[in-house]
């Protein structure tokens, strides 16, 4: 396979995902000024990752990849609220989010916040929207119970607040493992899983898919620490090096920059070891696997 299938693939699946994200937030009858700042942040770019691995785990089991949209969204409305809170000067800090102003720099902190909790409650009634012809009320349930597991206090919100207490100190590599799991890793599985269960997976499948999920997380979070240091602020859409200033533990910190790199090929490759075993079409699923570890933004 050549990348201009993958390209072909992101273009049209992103496309879709957008006008949906844009359809759901308008029919909210909610204050215009909560659906323009939820818009602000869905509309910021990005390179929408989870919705794609949504996408390619339908197209892996031979199912309409259009039958993830609503599930899609869901998982980039919760994406979007942690990067609307992680950016307050309570948590981050941050100014800039992929080149434009932060949403509480457009709006203030208290309506970012909101907005914030206006799209993690969203993507729950998202999730119980989805035909009941695409997906059965049983496996409706399972993606609730598994997409609040991968944002809760088990998931996203613990590696988050893993992550503020290992500030300031010099963590191991078990420890920086913990926080990326779970804050970084636990959504992009869930991303992975849903397509799966809304795919008709077996067991078996699960576990691996689960499996190369877990990887493919580890290595998306080593790719953005070199980024954090040797990318390009102006294809990054934010200042290089925060993680320094934030007194944050790293990969390249603790393994240096040639042993993150090397870290990284390793669980790349582990991905695709369990991908192999699926017995699926994985090809699409593979090279979004090679875009994470090569990605510049």
């Amino acid at each position: 396979m050549n990348t201009k299938v993958l390209d072909a693939f992101t273009q049209e699946y992103k496309q879709l995902l957008e006008l949906e994200l844009r359809t759901l937030v308008e029919r909210l009858n909610s204050p215009p000024i909560i659906k323009e700042a939820m818009h602000y942040s869905l509309e910021a770019g990005g390179k929408r990752i989870r919705p794609l691995l949504l996408f390619a785990t339908l197209a892996a089991f031979g199912k309409e990849p259009r039958n993830g949209l609503l599930a899609a969204s869901a998982i980039e409305m919760i994406h979007t609220y942690s990067l609307i809170h992680d950016d307050l000067p309570s948590m981050d800090n941050d100014d800039l989010r992929r080149g434009k102003p932060t949403n509480h720099k457009v709006f203030g902190d208290a309506i970012a916040i909101l907005a914030g909790d206006a799209l993690l409650t969203y993507s729950f009634e998202v999730i119980g929207k989805i035909s009941n012809e695409i997906a059965s009320s049983e496996t409706k349930l399972q993606l609730v119970i598994e997409m609040a597991k991968a944002a809760g206090s088990e998931g996203m919100v613990g590696g988050q607040v893993a992550d503020m207490e290992g500030e300031g100190k010099a963590l191991t590599i078990e420890e920086l493992e913990y926080i990326h799991i779970h804050k970084t890793g636990r959504l992009l599985r869930f991303s992975v899983i849903a397509g799966a269960l809304l795919g008709g997976a077996n067991q078996e499948q699960l576990e691996n898919l689960s499996s190369f999920a877990h990887h493919l997380g580890l290595a998306f979070q080593i790719r953005d620490d070199i980024l954090d240091l040797e990318g390009n602020p102006e294809v990054l859409g934010k200042p290089v090096g925060s993680d320094t200033t934030n007194n944050k533990s790293t990969y390249p910190q603790l393994l240096t920059m040639d042993g993150a790199k090397e870290a990284l090929q390793k669980h790349l490759e582990k991905s695709k070891q369990y991908l192999t075993k699926t017995g699926l079409d994985i090809n699409l699923l593979s090279e979004i696997a090679d875009l994470v570890a090569a990605r510049d933004h």
